[in-house]
């Protein structure tokens, strides 16, 4: 299978361990040409907006961000546990509507365009499945794009980075988009009671149009790629790992 040509609006997305993940994301960029910018959470003191220099964090529902650390993520992290928008406990209906979580997530908007993201997330898939725990990322306020799906604890579970014989909660997410460029990325789950961090290291880039090459020669794990060609259609290739 290769990617749809830059016209087709191709995104690409990953979902791994810390680890690979971060040197999947690297190794994606360079092989086409790009240069990996990395932040890596520190001195954060929460607030409503965090000025990161190249970007800017916020909530996306508003309000001020309660700012830790967890496990062996990079950096500090910042709580984006998921909430309904409507302030419910419960999901009367089931997770029909990602939108109805929105609020809850984080939105991070560049000062200079890119198409290129990755970040980590921790605590994710430790229960709550409502039959599923899910993660979804949008662009510019486009469609949400389902990026993670749990309906066990084991399937959030990969090799720490620091000790990776341990398996713990913590990922590494990204999406690679050469169709175009774009300055805001909005990340939630809908997870209802549970714990969800975000944060860790943010590693982003800018690459030229149609630059990603075929999907055979993308140095990503293809169990954990899910391909979105067109303007709607996915191709599931996506890594449940079991332990």
């Amino acid at each position: 299978m290769a990617l749809a040509s830059a016209a087709n609006a191709t995104i690409v997305t990953v979902f791994d361990g810390i680890a690979a993940g971060r040197t999947s994301f690297d190794s994606t960029v360079t092989a086409a040409g790009g240069t990996v910018v990395s932040d890596t959470w520190a001195g954060l003191s929460g607030g409503t907006s965090i000025d990161r220099g190249d970007y800017t964090i916020t909530r996306n529902g508003g309000g001020s961000f309660w700012v830790s650390s967890y496990g062996s993520m990079s950096g500090q992290t910042v709580d984006i546990s998921p909430a309904r928008n409507d302030g419910g406990w419960w999901d009367a209906s089931g997770r029909t509507d990602p939108m109805d979580y929105y609020n809850a997530g984080v939105t991070l908007t560049f000062s200079s365009a890119i198409n290129s993201i990755g970040f980590e997330v921790g605590d994710w898939a430790t229960c709550c499945y409502d039959p599923v725990t899910e993660l979804f990322i949008s662009f510019d306020d486009g469609a949400p794009i389902k990026v993670a799906s749990a309906t066990t604890w084991s399937q959030g579970l990969f090799p720490s980075q620091t000790n990776p014989a341990s398996s713990v909660y913590e990922i590494f997410v990204a999406a690679f988009d050469d169709s175009g460029e774009f300055t805001k990325v909005s990340f939630w789950g809908n997870g209802l009671g549970e714990y969800l961090v975000f944060g860790g290291q943010v590693r982003y880039a800018l690459l030229d149009e149609g630059s990603l090459p075929p999907i055979g020669d993308v140095p990503l794990p293809a169990s954990s790629l899910l391909l979105l060609g067109g303007l709607g259609g996915i191709a599931a290739l996506r890594r449940k790992r079991t332990k």
